[in-house]
This record gives structure tokens, C-alpha cells and sequence, in this order.
């Protein structure tokens, strides 16, 4: 009998996260994470239904920060904008000054 090696999985190619969806389901919390290759992350937050807005923005931004660094080694900063509804929250996502890439005509 013939064995076939274990191919190793390779971890999913994520996009760089440039945008964050937050929104107050009666199941819980929801997340959409826009990359700047136009692809799209969905999920579930994992907080309690009853966390306070302000807690699930923090644990939605501590989750993006982290996939930032661990799939691409980059560190971003999330910036939340005014709600525009009682139960939807959106933020920008950029990349920190140490990892922007050079200004053409710079040399370093």
C-alpha cells in the first residue's frame, strides 16, 4: 500500500484590511473587514450579545489589528467615524507611518 504525503495546509491569503463594518445583530455582533484588493471578511465577534458598543469597537479593532500582523507583518491604525445609525459602526483602516511604503523621490 502506497502512502501519500500529508500535504501541508496553507494559511488563507487575507488582503490588507482597509475598512471595518461593526453592526448590533439580535445574535450578536457582526463584522465585514474591507480589503484594499476589494475582497471582503465576514464574521462573527467574538464578545457576549450584551457588550457595550464602545467594548465590541475595541474588540473589533484589536481583531483587525492583530490579522494585520500576523498575516502581513504590518501595523495599522483604526479610526472609527461617527455613527450615522444607533446600531452601525464603520472605521478606517491605514497602515502606520513606519510601514508606508516611500514617497517617490525619496531616497532612504
Amino acid at each position: 500500500m502506497v502512502r501519500r504525503k500529508k500535504e501541508q495546509k496553507k494559511r488563507p491569503v487575507w488582503g490588507i484590511p482597509k475598512g471595518i463594518v461593526l453592526l448590533a445583530t439580535p445574535e450578536g455582533w457582526r463584522t465585514s473587514v474591507l480589503t484594499v484588493e476589494g475582497g471582503m471578511l465576514g464574521g462573527r465577534l467574538d464578545v457576549p450579545i450584551n457588550t457595550d458598543p464602545q467594548d465590541a469597537r475595541a474588540a473589533a479593532a484589536v481583531m483587525v489589528t492583530e490579522l494585520a500582523r500576523d498575516f502581513h507583518n504590518a501595523d495599522v491604525e483604526v479610526n472609527w467615524d461617527p455613527p450615522q445609525e444607533p446600531w452601525s459602526w464603520t472605521a478606517q483602516v491605514t497602515l502606520t507611518a513606519e510601514n508606508e511604503p516611500p514617497s517617490p523621490g525619496t531616497e532612504g
